[in-house]
């Protein structure tokens, strides 16, 4: 029968890790963060009591002062991890499953707080004993050392670590076995004890920061020289480089929201089959690193801003900030509401691109826009729902919607998308019109078109044959780029 001890080594019997098969073995030993797991513990839970309690924020500073430990507990007392859900180094969870097949006693021995420790211990069902911070001893670096010495003796244990606060252990351990290090600390631990085995993974660094920068997701922004085309004005050096430098200053503010955004959906996300995959959700890139991403992005958005454009710009894009960030931390799980934010956020960039340019937006475009990106919304969350295969009554994560919602979803995003058609025909029908265009017939034929762009789409959602965001799927497909010179063609044949 397995023992677990949580700082306290006394709680158990040095016999109960000393069989025939260790007595010539040394206890293995492991940390967890960034060493078992690609992540750390502490952070995750942060971000965990941020999203369920978002004014323990103003908490968080007065609980560190009290020290490491103290925090870590006054955490772990609030906030439940998923041990399923988190991300484990996979070569080093290997080694020591096949060490544990082959009778190795294996300790968990981590800084992080004891009951997270155990809740992930317990998961996997290959520990003997957990060694853990108590909410007093923070038990990281010297302190590890001098309880794994205490616990087994010097040189009785082997340690897998992966950094310089791990070199106090490696001084007194039988071996080491290394996670990633630097040339620095490996040298420095070879001169501790023998290093018997290191464990490397692929950088991906730089694929995984234009990932977690969403570069992709930059094509919503081309909705910002939209006022541009419409004003007949894309043949104006300056105007282009205005709506270019609000490309940019969106784009960057964009970015830092989406990786706010994953770093609050990090559980949610490692559930889903391809956003798993994300750099923060798969551990490829640290949560600290996430989090000084955020403020460096937007403040360059802000930067580019002040410098470049008008004082109206930077209140929409404050504005857009603002609303995004309500967004990922409430308004998502809204139901309706949060398809309405997202159609009012893409029609957001449409104001700001005339505002950066100094065009007044139509109440035509605001219009026409408003309905087209309400079923483009509504298409977002129909196909969660296909894409995760939520069944009837079963609710999708993080959002306010049920299997059985579907069909109602397909309803209001087909109206939606049909009454921008509407509006684009009372639109080619109105004064306005008569006035900008010397051929103004010719634009009836946008509207075919349009429906059939829209019919099209929700059919193939339907089919489970589109991407779950519809509007980065337009950009790679065909029939979308035909449509849109077909309509560029008309509008210069009308004028």
């Amino acid at each position: 029968m397995r023992q677990r001890a949580e700082t306290t080594a006394e709680h158990i019997p040095h016999t109960s890790l000393h069989s025939s098969k260790t007595t010539h073995t040394p206890i293995l030993c492991v940390d967890l963060d960034d060493t078992l797991l690609s992540t750390d513990v502490l952070w995750e839970s942060i971000l965990l009591l941020i999203k369920q309690q978002p004014w323990t924020l103003f908490i968080l500073p007065f609980w560190y002062f009290q020290g490491r430990a103290h925090i870590k507990r006054r955490i772990a007392e609030r906030v439940i991890l998923d041990p399923s859900s988190l991300p484990y180094r996979q070569d080093v969870l290997h080694y020591l499953k096949q060490e544990h097949s082959q009778g190795r006693t294996i300790v968990l021995a981590t800084g992080s707080d004891y009951q997270p420790a155990e809740a992930i211990a317990t998961h996997l069902g290959i520990f003997a004993e957990v060694l853990a911070s108590d909410g007093r001893n923070n038990l990281s670096g010297l302190p590890k050392s001098q309880k794994l010495v205490e616990r087994f003796g010097e040189r009785g244990f082997d340690y897998i670590g992966d950094n310089k606060k791990d070199l106090s252990v490696w001084a007194q351990a039988h071996s080491a076995l290394l996670v990633d290090p630097t040339d620095q600390v490996l040298t420095q631990a070879k001169k501790s004890c023998p290093v018997i085995k290191t464990f490397h993974k692929e950088s991906q660094s730089t694929t995984s920061l234009v990932q977690a920068l969403r570069l992709g997701q930059w094509v919503k922004n081309i909705l910002i020289f939209l006022p541009l085309l419409a004003a007949h004005q894309f043949d104006n050096w300056e105007l282009n480089m205005q709506s270019l430098w609000a490309f940019f200053s969106f784009s960057l503010c964009a970015s830092s929201i989406y990786i706010l955004n994953d770093l609050l959906d990090l559980s949610a996300d490692r559930r889903h089959p391809k956003k798993k995959h994300r750099p923060f959700a798969s551990g490829a890139l640290s949560i600290p690193y996430g989090l000084l991403m955020i403020p460096t992005l937007f403040l360059g958005a802000i930067m580019i801003a002040l410098t470049t454009l008008s004082g109206s710009f930077l209140s929409l894009l404050s504005l857009y900030a603002a609303t995004t960030t309500g967004y990922s931390l409430f308004f998502k799980q809204v139901a309706i509401l949060d398809v309405l934010i997202l159609a009012g956020l893409y029609t957001l960039r449409v104001l700001a691109g005339g505002i950066a340019i100094h065009v007044p937006i139509s109440a035509w475009l605001l219009a026409f826009s408003m309905f087209l990106f309400l079923s483009l919304a509504f298409t977002k969350r129909y196909l969660e729902l296909q894409y995760r295969k939520v069944r009837k009554n079963q609710e999708l994560e993080r959002r306010a919607y049920q299997g059985l919602d579907k069909q109602i979803l397909a309803t209001m995003g087909i109206i939606s998308g049909y009454l921008s058609v509407l509006v684009l025909a009372l639109y080619i029908n109105s004064s306005d019109v008569l006035m900008r265009y010397q051929h103004p017939k010719v634009l009836w034929l946008t509207c075919p078109l349009l429906l059939y762009w829209i019919s099209r789409n929700w059919l193939l959602a339907h089919r489970g044959a589109l991407d779950d965001d519809p509007l980065i799927l337009a950009v790679k497909d065909p029939h979308s780029y035909l449509i849109a010179i077909a309509v560029g063609l008309l509008a210069i044949f009308a004028m």
